[in-house]
């Protein structure tokens, strides 16, 4: 790795600045030979559970603002076709600002931070605050705010990303690593700002999001039968192993799961390893998640420590290629449960202490690729239809800081801070980006509505 002098980082970012000015970044128009945004949703779908194909289809069908949540494919095709940054971070690859959240660190404090890392990979850092830039817009148009509210909240969160770039290019190395957000800090923050109605409101939902733990889960997706504890049954959406293996094969499941969560131990580190080893295996269930991820395997496990009130609930998700590699190289890691693992632990400013990976040969024979988390563990979501322009603004902010905090922690900060500079133009240019392509969200939702008209495609919506 060459050791540059702050200068040295600075002149580089200055000479991006040259090659591709601030301003270029405004630019969006599909080109002639943009691929079909259906076949590319199509194709995903070939390795996902085909009955869940169409709760995706159904969930992204709600709103032009759900349809791109599930289709980070079709952003990626399209950030592809226009001029490529060479100043790479690690990317989360699909950084809406649904997937920034509230969550539970080792230490036990509530922080605010990145919570999706299904695509992260190395690439272009503005590919990042594009698809944060127009998610915001798109969310604007949901809730009704007018063309300039939206303006103002996008501008907002991209001048917090500039800001927060500079003063963290500012920053000594590990000052930048140990950064983060702790919500009593934003708390502290914004209490003039958001008025007390606003704060209370959200405190109330800090309260909530700290009972959301493995007991909270115990509690509400278990049931006894037969003397013992079993994962419920909803399906489509949450489907126990009892539901499809019984006898000899049920049996040889839990085998097979044993030997997972083994192999899957060997990648948490050593002191960690120790706690989960306390822990026995209960029950399994397949559970459908998110927008984006519906048709990925995702399983729930519910293990036992002491006795049946020290449950702990873990997440094994299926892990594919990021949607990224197609047009910016295959992954450095052979598991893609490694390759999420490893980007969510460089962009995080504090990860599950059960994070871990694993390669699993299913029924089929066809092995696929995992990896595993606590199932809850204070996390919390924001409902971005039920902020205000204000909490959005607010909300907004929060995501551009932590965005750069989590550039900043991969990638060449002084650099990106020089090319970024102390004028708005790149927020005014990304702000007209997420305009433009918003608008061309809106067209592909109009087009997956009438793939499901026309039968292309099934649908199912409600779930």
């Amino acid at each position: 790795m060459p050791h540059l002098t702050a200068e040295e980082h600075a002149a580089r970012g200055k000479a991006e600045r040259a090659e591709i000015p601030r301003a270029a970044h405004a630019n969006w128009e599909a080109l002639p030979y943009r691929p079909d945004p259906i076949a590319l949703l199509e194709e995903q779908a070939k390795t996902r559970v085909p009955e869940l194909v169409p709760i995706r289809y159904g969930r992204m069908l709600v709103s032009p603002f759900t349809f791109y949540r599930g289709a980070a494919c079709v952003m990626a095709s399209d950030l592809a076709a226009t001029t490529r940054s060479g100043l790479r971070v690690q990317l989360c690859g699909d950084a809406h600002l649904s997937n920034f959240g509230v969550f539970g660190s080792p230490e036990r404090r509530m922080v605010f931070d990145i919570n999706d890392f299904d695509e992260t990979l190395p690439g272009p850092w503005d590919w990042d605050v594009k698809r944060l830039a127009a998610s915001l817009e798109l969310a604007g148009r949901d809730n009704g705010f007018s063309k300039a509210a939206r303006s103002d909240i996008v501008l907002t969160t991209v001048r917090a990303y500039r800001e927060a770039m500079r003063s963290f290019a500012a920053l000594r190395n590990l000052d930048v690593w140990y950064a983060s957000l702790d919500i009593q800090q934003i708390l502290d923050r914004f209490r003039s700002q958001v008025g007390r109605d606003r704060l209370n409101v959200t405190e109330r939902n800090l309260a909530k999001a700290r009972a959301k733990d493995s007991l909270q889960a115990y509690e509400k997706l278990t049931r006894e039968v037969g003397g013992r504890r079993r994962i419920i049954s909803d399906p489509p959406l949450i489907v126990p192993m009892e539901d499809f293996v019984h006898g000899v094969d049920r049996e040889q499941l839990e085998q097979q799961v044993r030997e997972i969560l083994r192999g899957y131990r060997s990648t948490l580190q050593a002191d960690r390893r120790h706690v989960l080893e306390g822990y026995n295996f209960a029950d399994m269930a397949h559970k459908v998640v998110g927008v984006g991820s519906v048709g990925l395997r995702a399983w729930i496990i519910l293990l036992f420590g002491r006795d049946d009130q020290d449950p702990l609930f873990l997440q094994a998700k299926e892990a594919q290629a990021s949607v990224l590699e197609r047009f910016l190289g295959k992954s450095a890691y052979p598991n893609s449960g490694q390759r999420v693992v490893a980007g969510q632990r460089l962009m995080q400013a504090a990860s599950d202490i059960f994070l871990g990976w694993q390669r699993v040969k299913g029924a089929d024979e066809i092995e696929r690729d995992f990896y595993v988390r606590q199932l809850r563990d204070w996390k919390f979501s924001v409902d971005i239809a039920a902020l205000d322009r204000v909490l959005l603004t607010t909300y907004g902010g929060l995501c551009g800081w932590t965005l750069a905090r989590a550039h900043a922690r991969s990638g060449d900060r002084i650099a990106i801070a020089a090319y970024l500079g102390k004028a708005d133009t790149f927020d005014k240019a990304i702000a007209a980006f997420a305009i433009a392509y918003a608008d061309q969200s809106e067209r592909d939702h109009q087009a997956l509505a009438a793939a499901v008209k026309s039968g292309r495609i099934q649908a199912e919506s409600g779930l």
